[in-house]
């Protein structure tokens, strides 16, 4: 069985500096222990998502792909290369394009969520300044993109105090990011991510992981923004499995499956959430989260678990090959 590892061009095209040259790091170094795990069952080849993708793909005589792609531009990019490889006939790991198009558009998942009765934070998406104008705001507000993952645009000025504040971030987003900005009730609590596994009725749980920042410089916000995943990580706490008591543990796992059914996702996610007087908020589902060993959350979370990397990447191929 052959398996091709596909990742995207370069971000930092896109997103110049700091930002840009971590996720270019991470996605290099992802797929590389990737394929030093999978070569181990499988022969493995590794690819370049461009326009000639499913060609090379079908040269290669490719069984299954593990997409690492989180896309380029667009509303969707999620979605991009699985829409080609449905189109394709090529069998891959992870969401389809249901899935990766509404955990990926913030909007859309938060109104599923609302619909369904999962705990969410109460949200307004603004596409232009002027629509702030008179509107009532209950400060502070989270400014975070529509249609971005793994922290991306969230950053420690993203947390605003005021009409002023929030004018100049959402102008700044605006001006970066495709609209709408979700401007977003910030739930102040302690603060929990959850790694997902499985399909249908094969789901199941890694142990909780919490994140703490009681710990990063004075002056920063607590919260987890890019500066602190890309920086103080060192300065950030991670607790897996976190200290909650067993209500809590059953209330959090609860309503990550419930997340992670409610968007249609399959093989694997991350689901972060906060906690605020005992009730569990989804702040977004990750339906492509970061697989870079010894740091990424869900890597650790497999850890603790007893599975370790190698059994977490297996996990992931064998769900796909499941549904086949």
């Amino acid at each position: 069985m052959k398996i091709a590892i596909v990742t995207d061009r370069s971000r930092e095209a896109v997103f110049p500096g700091e930002e840009g040259r971590h996720e270019d790091e991470q996605k290099r170094e992802t797929a590389s222990n990737i394929k030093e795990v999978l070569s181990k069952r499988f022969e493995c080849i590794d690819l370049i998502a461009d326009d000639n993708i499913i060609t090379r793909l079908k040269e290669e005589k490719v069984d299954l792909v593990f997409n690492l792609c989180n896309g380029i531009r667009g509303d969707c990019k999620l979605a991009q290369l699985p829409a080609m490889l449905e189109f394709a006939g090529i069998p891959y790991t992870g969401s389809q394009v249901i899935g990766h198009t509404l955990a990926l558009n913030k909007r859309y998942a938060c109104r599923v969520f609302k619909s369904m009765g999962i705990p969410t934070p109460d949200f307004i998406p603004v596409y232009s300044v002027d629509e702030l104008e008179g509107r009532e705001i209950r400060f502070p507000e989270i400014v975070k993109p529509s249609d971005e993952g793994s922290g991306r645009g969230i950053h420690q000025d993203s947390l605003v105090f005021d009409m002023a504040a929030l004018k100049k971030k959402v102008g700044d987003e605006l001006s970066t990011y495709n609209p709408p900005i979700m401007v977003t009730e910030f739930i102040d609590g302690r603060e929990f991510t959850v790694g997902v596994l499985g399909n249908g009725n094969n789901i199941e749980v890694l142990p909780i992981m919490e994140i703490g920042f009681d710990n990063i410089p004075e002056g920063m916000a607590r919260f987890y923004s890019f500066e602190v995943k890309a920086f103080y990580g060192d300065k950030t706490t991670y607790r897996c499995p976190a200290d909650i008591d067993k209500g809590l543990k059953e209330r959090i796992e609860k309503i990550a499956i419930a997340a992670y059914r409610a968007l249609s996702i399959r093989d694997y996610a991350r689901v972060d959430m906060r906690v605020r007087d005992g009730v569990p908020y989804v702040l977004e589902v990750n339906s492509l989260p970061g697989l870079w060993k010894d740091f990424s959350d869900l890597p650790k979370m497999a850890d603790v678990s007893g599975l370790g990397y190698d059994g977490l990447i297996m996990r992931i191929v064998d769900s796909a090959l499941k549904r086949q």
